[in-house]
């Protein structure tokens, strides 16, 4: 029953969905292919038109050396007579081909996504080649950049703390994820159908943070910090993009918006990726320590279930644990609680029922922690429910002890 600190790595993003054997034996088919949104991701991701007829069909080559020895013949609209054998001809290609740009259009086309694309300007090794750890932090900073968007969408605040982290991070499931060799780049396909808010949220958060850290560098006031918090600006992105850009020589983020959905409402419909380099860090970690250090505890009634109980002795006040049910965006809550209402609260475990408690969520701790409880009540659930609790009770039972230690 401990929690996750926010710098532990999550859970993996699911990886990208060429990946597994057999899961993309076959291309998508062509009469679900819009022939402007292939052209249009085949442009993103770096391939090139090289002539072909026009108002029929391009001819495309794929991006990097010897790629003019491949091409795709893709119609431009399906008002063309073979536009249908066309498409299945370039899909099929699309489908054989060992290129990680291939894929990536395949994806774009089979799951409709905004793409977020991350950057690290890293020294390279001989011929190339990178540590390792090059990659796993580019994955850190990436998943950790989600979230913080993730955790915007729920509500702002300058430090989010344990506040809505599970939903947010169950968020993120839907996310692909597709890297490039040397831990340099890597995509995020976020599913429009589900995520395009996150991506939303995501965009303007960011520049958000680039204007503040301007305004910071050429005034050394901390202000625009401050106004940034409503575009989604929080602690959680500062670390984000300290983990991001910390080891490298500059990083850059992009948003793209997905050829099918179109552009979102007050969006841009193209903007070149956001930069940071390592002379914003001290500006990113003054931010963070500020969001962190400044936001203000949350008035809360909370109804949970008593989990754990400790105290010194036989008597007095002890530390009482809760899991959440209702009241508070954060799984669990510890608090302090005198004699008569811990004895409450044991009571209430002892018989299978909730208590509902008043206090206020303390920031200080990642909003963990009760102060000021008050008004320890049981709360009357029906047989089911009390069995339910009960039963999951049970199988906690380890953690509910009187112990002679302090919490």
């Amino acid at each position: 029953m401990t929690h996750r600190p926010f710098d532990e790595p999550l859970r993996p993003v699911r990886p990208h969905p060429v990946e597994p054997p057999g899961l993309w034996d076959q291309p998508p088919r062509p009469d679900e292919v819009d022939p402007a949104v292939l052209g249009a991701l085949l442009l993103r991701h770096g391939w090139r038109r090289r002539g072909g007829a026009p108002g029929r069909y391009g001819r495309w080559t794929p991006p990097g050396p010897g790629g003019s020895g491949t091409s795709l013949l893709v119609p431009e609209s399906r008002a063309f007579p073979d536009s249908e054998d066309l498409l299945g001809e370039a899909l099929v290609a699309l489908s054989r081909s060992g290129s990680p740009s291939a894929r990536d259009v395949l994806v774009g086309l089979a799951v409709p996504s905004d793409e977020i694309h991350w950057w690290r300007d890293v020294p390279a090794g001989p011929v190339g080649t990178s540590p390792w750890t090059v990659e796993e932090q580019m994955r850190t900073a990436a998943r950790q950049t989600l979230l913080a968007g993730a955790l915007a969408t729920r509500g702002r605040a300058g430090y989010h703390g344990a506040r809505h982290r599970r939903p947010a991070a169950a968020s993120l499931e839907n996310v692909l994820v597709g890297a490039a060799p040397g831990g340099r780049r890597l995509t995020a396909f976020v599913p429009v159908a589900t995520g395009r808010p996150l991506a939303v949220q995501l965009h303007q958060a960011l520049y958000a943070a680039r204007e503040a850290i301007d305004y910071r560098r050429a005034t050394g006031g901390m202000d625009a910090f401050d106004g940034a918090v409503e575009a989604g600006v929080s602690h959680e992105l500062t670390e984000a993009l300290v983990a991001l850009v910390r080891g490298t020589e500059g990083a850059r983020v992009a948003v793209e918006w997905a050829p099918a959905a179109g552009v979102p409402e007050g969006c841009a419909a193209s903007a070149e990726p956001v930069e940071f380099s390592p002379g914003d860090l001290p500006a990113l970690r003054a931010a963070g320590a500020r969001y962190r250090r400044e936001e203000p505890s949350v008035p809360v009634r909370v109804t949970g279930a008593v989990v754990r109980m400790r105290r010194s002795g036989p008597r007095g006040d002890g530390t009482v644990r809760l899991k959440v049910i209702a009241g508070a965006e954060v799984p669990h809550v510890r608090m302090t609680l005198d004699e008569e209402s811990y004895r409450i609260a044991g009571q209430a475990h002892l018989v299978g029922l909730p208590v509902r408690v008043h206090g206020r969520l303390e920031s200080r701790g990642g909003f963990r922690r009760l102060t000021g409880a008050s008004g320890v009540t049981p709360v009357q659930v029906d047989e089911a429910e009390r069995d339910r609790l009960m039963k999951s009770l049970q199988e906690n039972l380890d953690f509910f002890e009187e112990a002679c230690t302090e919490d």
